[in-house]
């Protein structure tokens, strides 16, 4: 029980929300987070580093880059954040962020070189 009343209170945030959203559907980069989210690379450096930090997101160096994806701890945690995803049009917010994920340039933008594979 600790752990969904940590996960919770960490996502009642809502752009740490959007971000645990983003990285169920894909790993990405601060660069990608930043351009889907509209939000500036240290602000999102900083919500990813409380993620990290409390173990719902890895991190992977890929050669100058810090590859993000999602660790969830918990088969309840992961069926609500699969339910998000599943009904996501009912969340403008993050339906919007969905758009944004498939649109290489909006969340390629803020990237200055191209990203290892």
């Amino acid at each position: 029980m600790p752990d969904l009343l940590e996960f919770f209170k960490l996502v009642s945030d809502e752009t740490r929300l959007r971000m645990v959203v983003l990285l169920a559907q894909e790993d990405l980069y601060v660069c990608q987070i930043s351009g889907i989210l509209n939000l500036s690379q240290p602000k999102v450096s900083k919500h990813l580093s409380k993620l990290r930090n409390l173990g719902y997101v890895i991190d992977e160096r890929r050669e100058k880059y810090i590859l993000y994806s999602l660790n969830l701890k918990d088969e309840v945690i992961e069926k609500v954040v699969q339910s998000l995803i599943e009904n996501i049009e009912k969340y403008p917010v993050l339906s919007e962020d969905r758009e944004r994920l498939t649109d290489k340039q909006i969340h390629l933008s803020r990237c200055v070189t191209r990203l290892p594979k």
